[in-house]
């Protein structure tokens, strides 16, 4: 009927790591950008958000406008007009347990706050995002919430440099449609979602020929990467190696222990975030003899060596809520 209309399936960053299909459970009333007499015309709708909704919106105007209650409080409208002509997207989770993974979710759904959008389709995007080569560089510029890696927007993404006309690769686009199908089948064959799977992804005695073969695709893809970038003389070799060592946990006095990850060893890993460092730099300047002195670079980075400009012009947004 005609309120099918306004009823938009809902995803957030939990449901995105756990599903092991991205199909949402829950749905969600959306008017967009209406005006209020708009929204009324599903009065059916504009009823049950005027009784749920509105009467906690009054009471939080000094965070958002009671005035349009009936819309979302931060409605990402910019974000949804740049991913209306697409039929998929890549997202991540702000956070996620242990391990940085992306994944791609259909459009005409609402992404929650929780989920980070980039408005791309391309899986050489998808490749690349989803490499050691990302990974090395988030884990590196991204901060933490408790014990898991937070994804912070302006560190991570905007100043990673992709490589040179990397949407025009067909090597990327058929190594991250080929990584991307094998996850998926094999996440609806074990019926595990992003979080399980990468626990065995990472698990030095996990042996099984399904996730051999999808480390031996992660190789193959981060082969892949490095070479767009230039660095075929970087190897692939991974390691299982712990992140740090076993701690005190001051709170519960008990030991705990690091995940293990499988990943480069330290002189590889330090090696390309050398290299991505220096190609941003590279980058802010080029922009700078350009004529580019508009852009704002970010906040210094962890180790004091400089500032990081934007590096890419790739669109993204955070979702509402």
């Amino acid at each position: 009927g005609k309120n099918s209309q306004r009823i938009f399936p809902y995803m957030n960053g939990e449901e995105a790591n756990r599903l092991p299909t991205p199909v949402a459970r829950r749905y969600v009333i959306n008017f967009g950008e209406m005006s209020e007499e708009e929204a009324w015309r599903w009065p059916d709708l504009m009823s049950i958000v005027e009784q749920k909704v509105k009467p906690t919106r009054l009471t939080q105007s000094s965070i958002v406008n009671p005035a349009r209650w009936w819309m979302f409080a931060r409605s990402a409208a910019d974000l949804y007009k740049e991913v209306s002509s697409l039929d998929r997207v890549i997202v991540r989770a702000i956070t996620s347990t242990n391990f940085f993974t992306f994944t791609i979710l259909p459009t005409g759904m609402v992404y929650d706050q929780t989920l980070i959008v980039v408005a791309f389709r391309d899986y050489s995007v998808f490749s690349i995002l989803v490499s050691r080569v990302h990974e090395s560089w988030a884990l590196f510029t991204g901060g933490t919430m408790k014990d898991d890696p937070r994804y912070n927007v302006e560190d991570c993404f905007r100043p990673f440099p992709f490589p040179a006309e990397f949407l025009n690769s067909s090597t990327l686009e058929q190594v991250g449609l080929g990584y991307f199908a094998a996850r998926a089948d094999l996440m609806v064959r074990n019926n595990e979602g992003l979080t399980k799977t990468y626990n065995r992804f990472h698990d030095p005695d996990e042996h099984s020929p399904d996730i051999l073969k999808l480390r031996e695709l992660h190789a193959a893809m981060d082969r892949a990467v490095l070479d767009a970038y230039g660095w075929t003389d970087l190897p692939t070799d991974c390691q299982f190696l712990l992140d740090w060592e076993d701690e005190d946990d001051e709170d519960t006095g008990r030991r705990r222990k690091k995940p293990w990850r499988l990943r480069w060893p330290d002189e590889v890993r330090d090696e390309v975030l050398a290299r991505l460092l220096a190609l941003n730099t590279e980058r802010a300047a080029e922009e700078q003899r350009a004529g580019a002195n508009d852009v704002k670079p970010s906040r210094k980075s962890a180790t004091g060596r400089g500032r990081l400009a934007p590096g890419n012009n790739l669109e993204l947004g955070l979702s509402e809520d």
